[in-house]
C-alpha cells in the first residue's frame, strides 16, 4: 500500500477525509517528515508548538527528538482519531484551537518561554498566520514553517520584483528568514496543485543589518507600508497621501472635509515628509529597501511631532 492510500485509509477508518474548509493536506512520507525535523534544527531541550496536527505525521518525529511538543489542531474530528487510537507519544499534548484565534500570552506560557513552531501549514491560512507572528514577535523565537511556494517567494523576495510587498517588509523588519526544503505534490494527500517550501523564520537572531536599524514607531512602520503597497503602480506621493498619515487641522466642517484644498495641503505634508527621508515622491513601494521604510516612518513621525 503507498502512504497516500494508508493516509486515506486511516481517514476512512474514523469517517474522516480531508477538509477543504480547513485546507487539510496530510504529510504522506515519514522520510520527508523526518528530514523537516532536521532541518528544524529541534534539541532535546525544545518544547516544540505544532499547529496543525493532521495524522500526527510530523508530530511523531519531533516527539522522538524535543521533549514536549504542543500540538494545536482546529479539527475536532482529528482530535477524536488521535483519542482513539493512542498513537501519539506521551510528550504530545493536543489541544483543540485555532491558532489564529489562540493567546500568544497562553502559548508563551505553555512553551515555558519564546514559542517555537513547527507546521504544515493549511494554504489558506498563510496570510493571516505569518501577519499574527509578526504582531506577536516579541513572544516568538523561530517558526519552521511549510507554505505554497508562492507565499515563500513572497517572504524572501528583493524590491524591485513583483514579489517583494508588505508581508517581505514587515517579516523582514522583525526576522530573517531562510529556505530549507522545496516539497514536491506528491508529498501530500490530497495533492496540492504546487510546490510547498519550507521555511525557517528566525525572530530571536537579528542580523547586523536589523541591529543597525534606529528605533522607530512600529505602529506607523506598519501603516506606512500597508499604505505604500496599496496600490502598487501608484507613485508613493499618490499612496501615502490617501493613506492620510498626516492629518491637517481645519476651520471647514465635515462635508468640506474632503475638498480640493485640504486634499492639496495632505499632499504638500507628504511630499515633504517623503523628501525628508531622502526619497523620491515619484518612487514607488516596491523600489524601496526596508531600510527606506524606516526611513519614512521617522520622517513621518517628525513632521505628526511638530
Amino acid at each position: 500500500m503507498t502512504a497516500a492510500l494508508s493516509t486515506r485509509s486511516s481517514l476512512e477508518k474514523h469517517h474522516l477525509a480531508p477538509n477543504k474548509r480547513f485546507g487539510q493536506n496530510f504529510l504522506v512520507h515519514k522520510g520527508t517528515a523526518e528530514a523537516i525535523v532536521h532541518a528544524g534544527q529541534i534539541t532535546s531541550d525544545d518544547i516544540i508548538m505544532e499547529v496543525g496536527v493532521g495524522l500526527g505525521a510530523l508530530t511523531r518525529p519531533l516527539a522522538n527528538v524535543a521533549r514536549q511538543v504542543i500540538g494545536l489542531e482546529i479539527d475536532s474530528g482529528i482530535i477524536r482519531y488521535h483519542q482513539d487510537e493512542q498513537d501519539l507519544p506521551d510528550n504530545v499534548t493536543l489541544i483543540h484551537q485555532d491558532v489564529l484565534k489562540a493567546d500568544f500570552n497562553i502559548l508563551f506560557e505553555q512553551c515555558q518561554g519564546p514559542i517555537k513552531i513547527m507546521a504544515n501549514l493549511p494554504y489558506s491560512i498563510s496570510n493571516p498566520f505569518l501577519f499574527k507572528l509578526i504582531e506577536n514577535q516579541e513572544k516568538m523565537a523561530w517558526a519552521t514553517i511549510m507554505l505554497q511556494k508562492e507565499v515563500a517567494d513572497r517572504l524572501t523576495a528583493h524590491p524591485g520584483t513583483k514579489q517583494y510587498g508588505v508581508p517581505t517588509v514587515l517579516l523582514g523588519a522583525c526576522a530573517t528568514v531562510t529556505r530549507l526544503l522545496t516539497l514536491k505534490p506528491a508529498e501530500f494527500h490530497p495533492r496540492p496543485k504546487i510546490d510547498s517550501v519550507v521555511v525557517r523564520i528566525d525572530f530571536d537572531q537579528q542580523t547586523k543589518r536589523l541591529e543597525t536599524l534606529p528605533l522607530y514607531d512600529r505602529p506607523l512602520f506598519h501603516r506606512i507600508v500597508r499604505g505604500a503597497f496599496s496600490q502598487r503602480r501608484k507613485t508613493l506621493l499618490n499612496t501615502l497621501s490617501a493613506a492620510k498619515l498626516l492629518p491637517v487641522e481645519s476651520e471647514n466642517s465635515v462635508e468640506q472635509m474632503e475638498s480640493g484644498q485640504e486634499r492639496a495641503a495632505i499632499k504638500q505634508l507628504t511630499e515633504a515628509a517623503i523628501r525628508k527621508a531622502g526619497i523620491a515622491p515619484t518612487a514607488r513601494a516596491e523600489d524601496l529597501t526596508l531600510e527606506d521604510f524606516v526611513q519614512l516612518t521617522l520622517a513621518f513621525t517628525g513632521a505628526l511631532n511638530i
